[in-house]
């Protein structure tokens, strides 16, 4: 399914961004060293009740997880890269975290994820990999145009990731937003220019280049849910939903 929004549905689907924008900088200030996963978690259900949404998160079940999920945020820690369950677990200094968050606002989704190290600093092989996702976020947004084909979103993201030398997973990637958390098109983060769906204004896209340090293949942790890079490597993840328009792609869920 592909939902194409109407121009009055527009502010809906800014607030949702917004708020998705907000609760993720929110949890990025609260996850200092000894802080646990499972207060974020808790954290974020607050939030998004008080915003009046619905989690994305909590009775996904989709055939790749094990049941339904449960939390309301994912919490991926060092070398898990996706889908990252909250558990009892406290961050140290220098831990690498993802956050990734879609809520639900009057019917309408924003998805977006944010990597950083707890307590700041960082390995420069940490700092290379986030930037990297975001350098890649930001060519696959460019790409994003009315006319644009999806496959240029993807070759612009592939063009960033793999010229700075990281392997590259195809099973998992961006995908359509709208009424639901997941919808087509599907964009993976590598591809040929000039292929897939054409663009259309009131298009509603969550685009996420990830990464993990020496490898493309996952393995599955034993919670059933959160993906782990095979070798143990560290990982990052940037995503963003963005709106197409007339005159491109707006980022809904950039912070303010």
């Amino acid at each position: 399914m592909i939902e194409i929004l109407s121009p009055a549905e527009f502010p809906r689907a800014r607030a949702t961004g917004a708020l998705v924008a907000r609760i993720l900088q929110t949890m990025k200030q609260r996850a200092v060293a000894g802080t646990n996963l499972l207060e974020i978690d808790r954290w974020t259900r607050e939030m998004i009740e008080e915003a009046g949404a619905v989690s994305c998160y909590v009775d996904y079940a989709p055939s790749f997880g094990d049941g339904p999920f449960g939390h309301h945020i994912c919490t991926s820690v060092n070398d898990a890269v996706l889908h990252g369950k909250p558990r009892d677990y406290r961050l140290a200094a220098g831990d690498l975290l993802t956050l990734d968050l879609a809520v639900s606002l009057d019917g309408i989704v924003a998805d977006s994820a944010i990597s950083f190290v707890v307590g700041g600093g960082g390995s420069a092989q940490d700092l290379d990999m986030i930037e990297t996702t975001q350098r890649a976020l930001a060519a696959g947004i460019e790409a994003a145009r009315p006319g644009a084909k999806v496959g240029d979103i993807s070759h612009a993201i592939g063009q960033v990731l793999r010229g700075a030398g990281y392997p590259v997973n195809m099973d998992f990637g961006g995908h359509g937003v709208g009424s639901t958390m997941h919808q087509d098109p599907h964009i993976s983060n590598d591809g040929r220019p000039g292929r897939g769906y054409t663009l259309r204004p009131g298009l509603l896209l969550a685009i996420e280049p990830w990464i993990m340090a020496d490898t493309d293949e996952l393995v599955t942790d034993t919670d059933g849910w959160t993906l782990l890079s095979a070798t143990g490597a560290r990982t990052a993840h940037s995503e963003h939903t963005v709106l197409i328009t007339e005159d491109g792609a707006e980022v809904l869920t950039r912070a303010e």
